[in-house]
């Protein structure tokens, strides 16, 4: 018996260039498939998902709109309770119905609030605050405010002090107006009121605002990307270690490093959104308290306000000549040519004057 192995034929390379082909097409389908097998089930998950809350609303609906009405009508009230105790030791139906009864009706009354509240409490909303003080010390509100953000377990983010530039808007955040300072403020979202009415002792309140973003539908968006993206690098991973070709492995590793590169953006922009969530930013503008001005207290200074006045008169009425100035000549030249036509107009009449009695005498 002949054991020697089979001697493989060596294949040309336009055969294995085929054989490739056909490898990373096949891997192309079965992927494309995936891809149509999954946006089906997610379709009819999302059917199924619309169908429950639909039949949940119309069961609720009918609860609260049908079964008052029928209770009443078959005597079953809430105010029947004595009348019904018998009822509940010989047959033991009335006690079910009345405790349906009860709980439609705390679910009615409280379904509103409820419902409102677990709502409100699961709203991710950016809340940003901004403010202009006017300050006799720039850099000692700029600490004082510092020492009020640690305080509330918060920090500053940045700061500018004596200088008239305003910060770059950043996170939808508008600049406060120009002043001789600004600081930002990052502190928890829920001390945000009291922040803001703090800043009221630490100086001149010119201007305040507090603004609210709701990223609720961006970061549930997000959430999705980041599951999706994960169990798609599982599964590529998965695929690698099953790979048994070399082209098969290089094909998922090239898509394992795209989902990778995406998982790792959409994690990073959820975290930047939770983070300013959960940290409200205060962007607080310093403007320098001008002194006020000394009034008059002897001769001299009475007569050195005097001179101001009167050199600031006389730059107003020099001004007030210069703007006049074309217009005046304007409306002399128009005069002149007013003058000259009436002069004009009187010379004929007085030719024609002489000479109408010129005329009669000589008849």
């Amino acid at each position: 018996m002949n054991t020697t192995p089979l001697a493989l034929p060596d294949l040309p390379d336009d055969a294995v260039d085929r054989i490739e082909e056909g490898v990373f097409a096949q891997i192309a389908e079965e992927r494309h498939a995936d891809e149509v097998r999954s946006s089906a089930s997610r379709g009819r998950a999302r059917r199924r998902g619309w169908l429950t809350v639909g039949g949940i609303a119309a069961a609720f609906v009918v609860g609260v709109l049908v079964t008052p009405p029928i209770l009443q009508a078959t005597g079953f009230s809430s105010g029947s309770s004595a009348a019904s105790a018998p009822s509940d030791a010989s047959g033991g139906a009335t006690q079910p119905l009345s405790g349906s009864a009860k709980e439609l009706s705390q679910s009615a009354d409280g379904a509103g609030s409820g419902t409102a509240a677990s709502s409100t409490a699961q709203r991710d909303i950016i809340r940003t605050g901004s403010a202009t003080l006017q300050v006799s010390d720039v850099r000692a509100t700029a600490d004082a405010l510092a020492t009020l953000a640690q305080k509330h377990g918060g920090y500053v983010e940045s700061q500018q002090i004596g200088s008239s530039q305003t910060p770059v808007a950043t996170g939808g955040i508008v600049p406060p107006p120009a002043g001789d300072g600004w600081v930002t403020l990052r502190v928890p979202a829920t001390d945000l009121p009291a922040v803001m009415d703090a800043l009221r002792s630490e100086g001149t309140v010119l201007s305040t605002s507090i603004s609210q973003n709701d990223v609720t539908a961006t970061t549930t968006d997000l959430h999705a990307q980041v599951d999706s993206l994960t169990a798609s690098v599982q599964r590529l991973t998965q695929l690698m270690s099953q790979a048994t070709s070399v082209s098969d492995l290089l094909t998922a590793e090239t898509a394992l490093t795209d989902r990778q590169g995406q998982l790792q953006s959409a994690q990073q922009q959820l975290k930047d959104l939770e983070s300013q969530v959960d940290m409200s930013s205060v962007q607080v503008s310093l403007v320098h308290q001008a002194p006020a001005a000394a009034d008059p207290a002897g001769f001299g200074d009475g007569l050195a306000t005097g001179w101001t006045s009167l050199i600031v008169s006389l730059n107003a009425l020099v001004i007030a000549f210069g703007f006049l100035l074309p217009w005046l000549v304007v409306a002399a030249v128009i005069a002149t040519i007013l003058w000259a036509l009436l002069r004009l107009r009187r010379t004929r009449r007085a030719r024609r004057a002489a000479a109408s009695p010129a005329a009669g005498s000589a008849d």
